[in-house]
């Protein structure tokens, strides 16, 4: 697989996690930019893949204190996913906005 291809799969099984993590489809394919249909898809076809992925990432939590290096890390990964979100509301604001200026 070419280093593009491997770049889009990753891209679909992002948008995959975060549907499958917040359990709101729609929303999700809209802020992809795709139909639901093709959000459906891709939640076919990787699913269980990221599931799997996300109970190996709760199952340390679950053998005991994490070390000071690793809090550090997941908290990086927070303030950086609150970061994308912060930005997502925004655009979305943005553009409702736009939309009920009409």
């Amino acid at each position: 697989m070419g280093d593009k291809e491997g770049a889009i799969e990753e891209l679909k099984k992002k948008y995959v996690r975060r549907a499958l993590e917040s359990g709101n489809i729609g929303t999700t394919a809209k802020s992809a930019g795709i139909c639901r249909t093709t959000m459906r898809a891709w939640i076919n076809k990787y699913e269980n893949q990221i599931v799997e992925e996300m109970d190996r990432e709760i199952l340390p939590m679950e053998e005991g204190p994490l070390s000071r290096q690793e809090l550090e890390k997941r908290y990086e990964q927070a303030l950086k996913l609150l970061g994308e979100k912060e930005l997502e509301v925004a655009v979305l604001r943005d553009l409702f906005e736009k939309k009920s200026r009409r």
